[in-house]
Parts: structure tokens; sequence; C-alpha cells
């Protein structure tokens, strides 16, 4: 058992011989627990190194050996589900030696991705695809003598898209396998002598040639099929939580140890020889291996990168595991504050308040909110502690709904609370929300319900990527009618807007970034905010910033340097057009600024205001260009968009050669 994480690389003389998972297959049997024991110590030092997921890594060591032992990959597919249970995964088909670099910009992903390696062979970041994506390779390679296996999480099995796949599965009957990975003992906590018995019953080819004779034979008895399914049934169903599976038309098998790595090499071997959809229920322990993350596998979900606080030197690149201060997982620190020119000695000497990260923000506005509101329900999709949600679930456990990996049903489940008279508010992820894009329009906006949505992680997200950036909300959520959307610029307007929104009477959105805030001062009342109304943060002359949300310090920084003005927008949906009016008639070139992307945000909405009101002017529009965005440091992917302080003077000095800076 590891209990602290290692400072220096681990000696891994074993595994440093698998670049491949052809080179695994050539080791024997009685190789693969000493290969597990240095794949979880080097995953538990390169996850170190650089911070990311690793309590899912750490519980499927076992299984992903096996997996690649028993199949031809990358010919036989493996489609993973979630995403950041692969870096095991990722260690033995070649990226080793470049897991050091994994979430860095230009480095590899957090997740799988077709585009890094053959042996990824469907890119997942959101989750519960994988059964859908399988049952597609399992159909086109039906006549290829191929294996096509989907591994799950339990947590992924959450969402309705799982299900709509096993059913479609069932169906067409493709050679496929899906593994569930329970990893909470969310399903069954029996792995005991009887249901290994007849797990491995269910897995012989014996007892299924004979299940299928027996179908054939009573095919024409309908009683007597019906009494044979039902026994099978209930038998699997004394030892078993396979009914449910059963039904749906997998032969299920299980559960079983997914940390044996004999008995899953031994039940892979099994099914290879099965014909039809299978489902093998693998139970395994998050954060398997080590310490405090098997104490507390939601805590240690991820990890932040480890500083140590002294480490001994040493002539030797690989030692045994030393110890380190162990940091538990934090959110990414935002970009480092810098004073401009125009700072004041008074300032310099007077304390600034500690920026909050705007996920804690939302969480103590919550709690403030459900004191004076019995009104008040909170829904987040498996995403407590990521939305700042942990103290309201304590303290007002019968107004918390965690509705699993369901974000479409937890729309509708807003809809139906805010019709009986509930305020309900939706805290989920700009790239999550994206999945209930249906339920957001059907359900709320054209009926017009009090529906409040906390949108978590808009703009770029760092370290996670293309796949978790809220880069589309503006573009998608500005063309709905009856909704009301909003980009806060501080934390003080995220508690005023989210106040403003929750007043509402229809549908309202908030949208604001990923990690701290600028400092600003949150001890101030609640009030709402004139619907359209924004705010002038700077005049100036000549050049006019039309800012959004996080950008608005941006454009102020700017705005410093050119003598611009600048205005808080505030409001994406409806803009203040009075302002708009005002600002081009006094100025020469109007300057949209936006985390989000260009095509159809909120820049889109000044030009078609200006367009619609025929004010010519010169537009400037800056915003996230039409490509994904990979993984990187915030301060580094905002300058790569040109838009950081540089990037954004510089496109306003080309498009005016004739400012000057200030």
């Amino acid at each position: 058992m590891i209990t602290t994480i290692p400072s220096l690389r681990p000696s891994t003389p074993l595994l440093d011989t698998i670049n491949l998972p052809a080179q695994l297959r050539q080791l024997a049997i009685e190789q693969l627990p000493l290969l597990a024991e240095e794949l979880r110590a080097f995953l538990l030092f390169s996850v170190g190194q650089t911070g990311g997921h690793f309590g899912a890594g750490l519980g499927v060591v076992e299984l992903t050996i096996a997996l690649h032992y028993c199949y031809q990959t990358p010919d036989d597919r493996l489609v993973w589900d979630v995403g950041h249970q692969t870096y095991p995964h990722k260690i033995l088909t070649g990226r080793r030696e470049c897991m050091s670099s994994l979430r860095q910009q230009g480095g590899l992903k957090g997740f799988p991705s077709r585009d890094e390696s053959p042996f990824d062979t469907f890119g997942v970041g959101h989750s519960s695809t994988s059964i859908s994506a399988a049952v597609g390779m399992a159909l086109a390679q039906q006549k290829k003598d191929r294996h096509t296996v989907a591994i799950i999480g339990d947590g992924a099995m959450t969402a309705g898209m799982a299900f709509e796949a096993l059913n479609h599965a069932a169906h067409l009957r493709p050679n496929m396998l899906v593994v569930l990975n329970d990893n909470r003992m969310s399903i069954s906590e029996n792995i005991g002598g009887l249901s290994n018995y007849f797990a491995r019953i269910w897995a012989s080819r014996t007892y299924n040639a004979l299940r299928e004779g027996g179908k054939k034979a009573l095919k024409d008895l309908p009683y007597a099929m019906n009494l044979a399914r039902r026994t099978e049934e209930h038998m699997k169903g004394l030892v078993s939580p396979g009914t449910l599976f059963e039904e749906l038309g997998f032969n299920y098998i299980g559960p079983i140890d997914g940390h044996n790595l004999s008995q899953l090499i031994d039940y892979f071997e099994r099914i290879k020889l099965l014909k039809g959809p299978q489902l093998l229920h693998v139970v395994t322990q998050k954060g398997k291996g080590f310490a405090p993350a098997e104490l507390d596998p939601i805590g240690y979900h991820a990890l932040s990168k480890i500083e140590p606080k002294a480490v001994a030197k040493s002539s030797s690149s690989t030692v045994p595991l030393n110890s380190v201060s162990l940091i538990k997982p934090t959110a990414s620190v935002a970009a480092d504050m810098s004073l401009d020119d125009s700072t004041s000695v008074t300032n310099l000497v007077q304390p600034l308040p500690k920026p909050q990260k705007y996920s804690k923000v939302f969480g103590d506005w919550l709690c403030e909110m459900a004191e004076e509101d019995a009104r008040l329900m909170a829904i987040t999709p498996a995403m407590r502690e990521g939305s700042g949600m942990v103290e309201f679930s304590q303290r007002f456990a019968d107004r918390y709904f965690d509705v699993a990996i369901a974000e479409q049903h937890s729309v509708t489940f807003a809809a139906g609370l805010a019709c009986e008279g509930f305020k309900p508010i939706v805290a989920i992820y700009s790239t999550f929300l994206q999945r209930a894009y249906d339920q957001l329009i059907h359900d709320v906006a054209i009926q017009n319900l009090d529906v409040l949505f906390a949108i978590d992680r808009a703009g770029l997200v760092g370290q996670d990527g293309a796949t978790h950036a809220g880069s589309f909300d503006l573009s998608f959520l500005r063309c709905i009618p009856n909704l009301l959307v909003m980009a806060p610029s501080d934390e003080q307007e995220t508690r005023l807007l989210l106040y403003t929104g929750y007043q509402y009477d229809g549908p309202a959105a908030v949208r604001y970034p990923r990690g701290q805030g600028i400092g600003a001062d949150t001890s101030q009342s609640l009030q709402v905010v004139p619907i359209g109304q924004s705010v002038l943060r700077r005049q100036g002359s000549k050049v006019v910033f039309f800012a959004f949300g996080s950008m608005v310090q941006v454009a102020m920084a700017v705005g410093d340097i050119l003598g611009a003005t600048v205005v808080d927008m505030r409001f994406v949906k409806p803009l203040d057009q009075v302002m708009i009016k005002k600002m081009v008639a006094s100025h020469d070139l109007i300057v949209t600024l936006e985390e989000n992307v260009i095509a159809g945000g909120a820049g889109s909405a000044v030009n078609e205001y200006c367009a619609a009101q025929g004010l010519y002017v010169p537009i400037l529009n800056l915003g996230l260009p039409d490509w994904f965005i990979e993984q990187g440091q915030p301060e580094d992917l905002l300058a790569e968009c040109g838009l950081d302080v540089l990037g954004v003077l510089e496109s306003v000095q080309q498009r005016m050669p004739s400012l000057s800076t200030t």
C-alpha cells in the first residue's frame, strides 16, 4: 500500500520493457501482479508531476492490464468511458515517457483522443458514450474477426444514453462486451463465493450453448419458454443484480473482483468465445493502492501538481517511493494578478480582498438565498463538489437533488418543480448543458418557466481541454426566446446577477468562468440589477470596448493603455441598446470582447443590433476562434487566442494604426 506520492521517478524495470501491448502479451501471467504494482507507482508519480485525474485510474490498473493482455489491441477495439480512467491505458500504449506532458499545452490530452494514438479508438470527454460507439464499431466489424469492448463506469451507467445503447444492442445483437466497472459498490456488494461460482457458469460455453439450444427447442412452446426465462432470471436475481441487463437482452456475468488479474483474464478468454452482447460486472476500488485515496475516493478524484517541500539530491534518476507533502485536489489557480501604472500608493499598502473561486461564490450565494426563500431547490447532474454545493447539500439536504449524470433529466425535472411554484436552480457546467439543449428549449423556454441556470466553467477551462471548455454557451443561449442571459465580470457581479436571475419571472442563465475571481468585495448587499443595463467602467475616447464577463478585466487593462472607453455589458440578452447607441455616436471603433466563440456570440448580437438600426461604425469582434482549443494553462490559451492584454492591444492597433499608446 502506497501512502505518499513519489517525488522522483520510481524504479519500474518490468514496466520499462512494455512500450506497446504486444510486449505485454509476451509476459507470463505470474509476472502481471508485479507489472500492476509498478504501473500503479508510476501513475502516482506522473500525475503528481502534472496534476490530473487519478483515483479512477488507480482503480482500473489490473483491469487495463487484463484487457490488453487478452485482446489484440488496437485491432480489437477498447472504448473507455469515462475518459479519465485511461491513464494506465496511455502508459501501456506507447505514451509512458510522454506522461510528463499530460494536460499541458502541446502534450498528452487528459482523455482518449483518436488523434493521439490508434489505441484510443474513440474520443471521450463527456460520459456515457462508450456503448453507443461500441455498438457501431461491432456492427461495422461483424464480418471481421475482431472484438469490441466498452468499459463504462457505474456513474456513467446512470445516463439515459447508456440505456438507449443497451436497448439498441439487444435488438442488433452484435458480438460485443460491455465491462461495467463498478467502483463505488453502488450496484452490488456481493462478490463472494456463490456469486463467483454462478458467474463462472454464466461465462461458460456449455451454459450458453444449452441456453441457446433451449431457446430454439422451446420457441414453439410460449408458456414453457416464458417459464424457463423467468426461472433463469430469478436464479440470477438471487445472487446478482443482473436481471435488469438480462431484460435488456444482454447475457449478464458477474460480479467479479476487478483486482484479481488471473480471474479477469480467465473471464475475458471465456467471453471472447461467446456470441451476442455480453455484460461483465467488475467491482473495483477507486484509488486502489493509495491509502489516502482509498479512504477518501471523492476528495482524491483528481490531484493538483505536487510541490515537494524538500527533495533530497540524488545521483539516480529512479528511486523507491519517497515522501513529499501531500496536496489534496484543488481547482486551477487563476492567472497572476498585476498592478497597472495607475495603482495608487494607498492601494498598494491596503490589504486586497482575497480572490474567491467562482464555484464558492455561487455556493455561498445559494445558501444565503435558501435561508431567505423556502421555495429554492438546487439541482446538479453529479457535480456537487465542482459546482461548490457541498455546504448546501449538508445544510439543506431536503432541497438538494443530485440527479447523477443525467443532464437532460436535470433540466426537465427543474421544469416540473417550476410548474408547481418552486424556484429551481440548475447548477451545471457549460459543456454539460450542451447535452440538455432540447430540454432547455422545449421544456423550459417555450413554457417560460422560472428556472435559473448557474453555468460554471464558461470559457476556456485550461488543462481539461476542448471536451470540457465552455466555448459555445453564449451562442446557443442567446438565440432562445424568453431566456435572460448574463455574464458577470467579478465575484460581486456574479452574486448580483445570480440574484437578478433568481428574482426574474422566467428562465435565466448566468455564466461564469472556472477558477478564481479578481478579489472583488462580496460583502455588499444583494439587489436586483435593472434588466439589460450595462455599467460604464472607464470613460475614454476613439475606441469603446463592449466587454462581456471575464474579458472586462482585459478590456480595462487595454483601455488604460489606449485611453479607450470600457463598458461592462453584463447582459448578453437583452443588450443595453441605449448604451450601444450612445457609444456608437461618440467613438470611431467598437471592439466586442468575449470568452466565447465569435460565431453567433455576444459580439454577433452587437453586430446584429447595429445593422438593424442602421448604425454604421467599424466593429472588431474578438473572441474564441473557429477551432477547438486544446489543453494548457489558461493564460497561455488566452494568449494563443489573442485574448490576453497584448493580443487584444495588437488587434486594436492593427485595425486603427493611428492609435498611440498613452
